[in-house]
């Protein structure tokens, strides 16, 4: 699986789409993450029609990931959002498509048409797969007991969990179990969120920032490789085309007793 995509969850808008993604190609980046919910796969579809000519780009060089709408669970309602990811983006298959939440929207978490609905949503992702619609199928935000309750109505292991992992939100039980079954971990909100009113805590955490000045890199680098460093997926975002150009430049080295140490942080201040 590709380690490093660029994010496109809150860039909206065609012109800043466009930006965006003519920044990210021009800096070699080859793989975007998308979602129904993120109501911007129509705009991506049209940026790329025009950039992947530009930069002599073939279909088949890019690697693109969408996700169902947790409005659209269920087995007809997941075929037909596939089918119209696709021509949104304008594209014949999807490298990745996950199941983006585990809950169906409007529905409390114990609901049982949750457990019904997502058991529907997979067996419609494998049909999928199986028709070549979509090369790789997964899910996100599922939990260690999601997983296990796949494992009794999934013909098709998912490929790739993705969920939020930072040094404030380890998730290492989920990760471990992951690699054990054959599942690629991907972490979203690799640089932390920001909380209505406040500072992002992550990109201020002394520590953090004490790494950044010794191995001569930014803040948000070095979140980045403390997550490749240890084959974790990443999805960095930004609208600035130097951040762009500096989140693809990972190629140091986090010293082991500093990647010890962010590993141990042990706060849990997920945002989701």
């Amino acid at each position: 699986m590709i380690s490093c995509l660029v994010g496109t969850f809150r860039i909206k808008g065609r012109e800043i789409i466009f930006d965006c993604l003519d920044a990210a190609l021009k800096h070699n980046y080859r793989s975007i993450d998308t979602a129904a919910i993120y109501k911007n796969e129509e705009d991506i579809g049209l940026a790329l029609e025009e950039l992947l000519p530009k930069y002599g780009i073939q279909r088949s060089e890019l690697f693109i990931t969408s996700k169902l709408s947790p409005r659209n669970q269920g087995y007809d309602a997941c075929i037909k959002s596939v089918h119209n990811s696709l021509k949104l983006l304008k594209t014949s298959y999807l490298d990745l498509y996950l199941i983006h939440w585990p809950g169906v929207s409007g529905k409390k978490i114990n609901h049982p048409d949750n457990s019904i609905l997502r058991r529907e949503s997979w067996k419609a992702l494998e049909q999928c797969y199986r028709e070549g619609l979509v090369k790789a199928i997964g899910i996100s935000n599922y939990n260690k007991r999601h997983l296990e309750d796949m494992k009794t109505y999934a013909v098709e292991s998912p490929h790739v969990l993705q969920v939020e992992h930072h040094p404030h939100y380890n998730q290492t039980d989920l990760m471990k179990y992951c690699r054990q079954h054959g599942i690629h971990y991907q972490a979203y909100s690799s640089l932390g969120t920001t909380v209505e009113g406040t500072a992002n805590p992550l990109l201020q955490d002394e520590t953090i920032q004490r790494v950044a000045k010794e191995t001569e890199k930014s803040v948000a680098q070095v979140l980045l490789r403390w997550a490749t460093q240890q084959g974790i997926g990443v999805l960095p975002k930004s609208l600035n085309p130097s951040h762009i150009m500096e989140n693809m430049q990972l190629e140091f080295q986090i010293p082991e007793e500093d990647l010890t140490t962010l590993n141990s942080m042990g706060l849990n201040y997920g945002g989701h």
